[in-house]
């Protein structure tokens, strides 16, 4: 009879195995995961380059706006929602991911997530703080922007509390600060590893960063109990925040809005961007550093099951959106969708369900989810369809309202689409800054789940 499997290492262990003065088994993670912040080459200069100018052109043409007004934008009766508040929607829902993978999948135990959670909590707060940039941008006087804050009742403004624009102010404000929290008490344990490995200017920020951390057994219980309870917190607001904003749509009776399955199907379509560009950016971060022992085939291969999942979902929200304004019987409603797949916004609504509803059916095949080029280049084309998802919702239902006489065609303005690539060089920008500073995987969990492996003969 074999003898029985050891037992797992006690928590002491544990605690001292995770702790800032590695053993010697654990250099090896130390130096592969910190070799990321070792100094940059040229590509990384010429990469950081190109978003900073991005964003300084980006810059311009807002100062520009502020100074000549809106006017330069592409609105035009009926449409006052365009590209702006596309985009917001958009950046909300890449920030879904972070949170999905750090909080649930961290309440459900599924160990996969340790290698891509770190980049993906980065990913959730530099997309959060790009969407915040849109409404400021959309209002065009950004002066104003106090205006937006829930507290002017002193003035004689009786801020309207039942309005979905409001709730947008408190659920992306939460969202927010619960997503920054989670992510720096994540990082502190390997700040602490840092630490005791930097010199310079380095030691100095990563000393104070880490609080004091020194891996104890004390520590190590409020941390897990900290994390634990931040994700009790997040998991609700992966929810409520793209159902608010949804709701911003559904509570309207605007055409192909006034719909029940808004908050569901945005919530599906969050998650489904969210993923897809956690692929965008972590394949290359895994080509260029030289992770591939870290960030494996398996979490791939994962992250293509949620993405198949949600674009499920999706194309049956899709399938749906069309059937009901044809059962309804109502003729506004099937005028809209109509001219959405037929009319001038055509070529938008048929890219948006090739690549959110069509493409990702290849993830059925095993093969495919985990072929790395072929990942980012759909992961790339998602990124584009559920853009263009909510640019087919947002003007597709402001140009075609009920009366025929204010029909009106949107295009969007140079402007626009300047800021717009600037917002992908703002996103850009601040996650590779982020990649020289901070460990983009998370060096104590992927320490801790080789524990596991180790006591438990190597099962993921």
């Amino acid at each position: 009879m074999p003898p029985p499997p050891p037992p797992p290492p006690p928590a002491e262990a544990v605690a001292s195995m995770l702790s800032p003065g590695a053993r010697p088994r654990d250099s090896k993670i130390n130096r592969d995961l910190l070799s990321v912040l070792e100094a940059p080459s040229l590509l990384y200069f010429g990469l950081l380059g190109l978003a900073i100018l991005g964003v300084v052109q980006a810059v311009a043409t807002l100062a520009y706006q502020t100074y000549v007004g809106l006017g330069i934008a592409g609105y035009q009766l009926p449409i006052f929602w365009g590209v702006y508040i596309v985009t917001f929607v958009f950046w909300v829902g890449i920030a879904h991911a972070g949170t999905l993978i750090s909080a649930i999948l961290y309440l459900f135990r599924a160990q996969w997530r340790n290698a891509i959670n770190r980049g993906a909590e980065a990913m959730t707060v530099f997309a959060v703080l790009t969407a915040a940039l849109f409404p400021l941008i959309h209002i065009g006087r950004i002066w104003k922007f106090y205006f937006l804050i829930p507290y002017p009742n002193q003035r004689g403004l009786w801020v309207n509390f039942k309005s979905p624009l409001l709730w947008d102010v408190f659920a992306v404000n939460t969202y927010m600060t619960i997503s920054i929290v989670f992510f720096y008490v994540g990082l502190i344990p390997d700040l602490a590893i840092a630490r005791d490995r930097a010199t310079g200017w380095r030691k100095l920020l990563y000393g104070a960063l880490s609080l004091g951390w020194q891996g104890t057994s004390r520590q190590w219980k409020a941390h897990n109990r900290t994390v634990l309870h931040l994700s009790g917190l997040a998991t609700p607001l992966v929810l409520s925040v793209h159902s608010v904003v949804s709701w911003d749509f559904a509570v309207s009776i605007v055409p192909g809005w006034h719909a029940t399955i808004f908050a569901p199907y945005f919530v599906a379509g969050a998650i489904f961007s969210g993923f897809a560009m956690v692929l965008t950016v972590m394949i290359p971060v895994r080509r260029i550093f030289g992770l591939e022992a870290y960030i494996t085939d398996y979490h791939f291969e994962n992250m293509s099951r949620f993405i198949l999942l949600t674009s499920l979902i999706v194309g049956y929200a899709y399938a749906s959106e069309y059937f009901i304004a044809w059962y309804s019987g109502v003729e506004a409603e099937r005028t809209a969708f109509f001219l959405r797949a037929f009319g001038p916004y055509a070529i938008s609504t048929w890219i948006m369900i090739i690549c959110n509803a069509v493409l990702p059916q290849l993830l059925w095949i095993k093969r495919l989810r985990t072929n790395v080029p072929f990942l980012f280049v759909l992961a790339f084309t998602i990124n584009i369809g559920m853009w263009f998802e909510r640019y087919v919702i947002i003007i597709g239902s402001l140009s075609r309202e009920y009366i025929p006489d204010t029909w009106g065609l949107y295009v969007p303005s140079p402007a626009e689409l300047s800021i717009l690539v600037g917002s992908f060089c703002w996103f850009s920008m601040f996650f590779l800054i982020f990649l020289k500073i901070f460990p983009v995987v998370a060096i104590a969990e992927v320490k801790e789940l080789a524990i596991h492996e180790k006591a438990h003969g190597g099962a993921h």
